[in-house]
């Protein structure tokens, strides 16, 4: 007998040690780490985005970890599709695989597979830039509201690439963006056993400062000003680089950069919670707990094939 195709995915708010389980776990089960964080795509973004270190890369081969530039265009249909087809070669060879992240979206597209939407016309995607460049988000916001209430109490309203997205689509097709949702998701071929880790709010916040204080100790002031020219790019439309460019250009203090960077990334693992308590599927532990324990845990649960 022998294990059934299977992703162990960990997820939890940033900071909370996804990387350290994830790797004491792919070496458990001698397999890889998958990477399913968005802001560690980017080989120009490397502090700011808390990428494993040197060593913990060596201790696992990592996948979508430093893998495309800044330039590139790539998004979570990128992500998906290439996922799913390295999953297909790397269950080959072992037929259990470790997936890590928390960005909620980019791990539900490999589980679950994203819903299909309308093509939508530069001239609609401009516009409605333009709109929020000149109104604000409350503005985009409001229009969502009026256009799609049911996406509206739905959506993280703060962050505008969603709401901008939604609208692009209501706009185009006349009708509400959820209307194109999916209520049931892909066919996949192996079975997934979510681990999340949690801890109390406010340690999770005190973890945030920390971290934040130690990327600025590590270089991110000059890395964040080596990428100033590129600043209207996608990719650098992130915590930690956005606050930093704002004092480059006299918006801010050096202070005020700091705290904006630790309160906005705060506020990301609230939204990260909120995304991941919605997952009923997730299995819980607290943050201490031993590796071993989880693995246990993860063997009890392995599907098992009578091949």
């Amino acid at each position: 007998m022998q294990n059934k195709k299977t992703l162990i995915c960990i997820v939890g708010p940033t900071a909370i040690g996804k990387t350290a389980l994830s790797i004491k776990l792919a070496n458990h089960f001698s397999t890889e780490i998958i990477s399913a964080d968005s802001r560690q795509f980017y080989k120009e973004m490397n502090i700011g985005t808390a990428v494993p270190s040197s060593n913990e890369l060596k201790a696992v081969k990592h996948h979508f970890v430093q893998n495309k530039t800044i330039f590139e265009d790539y998004n979570v249909g990128s992500f998906e599709k290439d996922a799913i087809q390295l999953l297909g070669d790397l269950f080959k060879v072992n037929p259990v695989i470790i997936m890590v992240g928390g960005s909620g979206l980019y791990i539900d597209a490999v589980i679950k597979g994203l819903d299909e939407f309308p093509d939508v016309s530069q001239e609609i995607r401009i516009a409605l830039n333009n709109d929020y460049e000149k109104h604000g988000i409350k503005f985009i916001q409001e229009e969502l509201k009026q256009k799609d209430p049911a996406y509206y109490t739905r959506v993280d309203l703060q962050n505008h690439h969603r709401v901008l997205r939604a609208l692009e689509v209501c706009r185009s097709q006349k009708l509400p963006y959820s209307s194109f949702l999916k209520t049931e998701s892909k066919t996949r071929e192996f079975k997934t056993i979510f681990i999340g880790l949690q801890a109390d709010r406010q340690l999770v916040y005190k973890r945030i400062n920390l971290r934040v204080d130690l990327m600025m100790n590590e270089g991110l002031m000059e890395e964040a000003k080596n990428l100033l020219p590129h600043k209207t790019l996608n990719a650098l439309q992130t915590v930690g680089y956005k606050e930093l460019f704002n004092y480059f250009e006299g918006r801010a203090t050096k202070e005020e950069a700091i705290e904006e960077i630790k309160k906005n990334t705060r506020r990301f693992a609230k939204r990260q919670g909120t995304w991941f308590r919605k997952n009923e599927r997730i299995n819980w532990f607290d943050f201490t707990t031993e590796a071993s324990e989880v693995i246990q845990f993860i063997e009890n649960k392995l599907p098992i094939s009578e091949n």
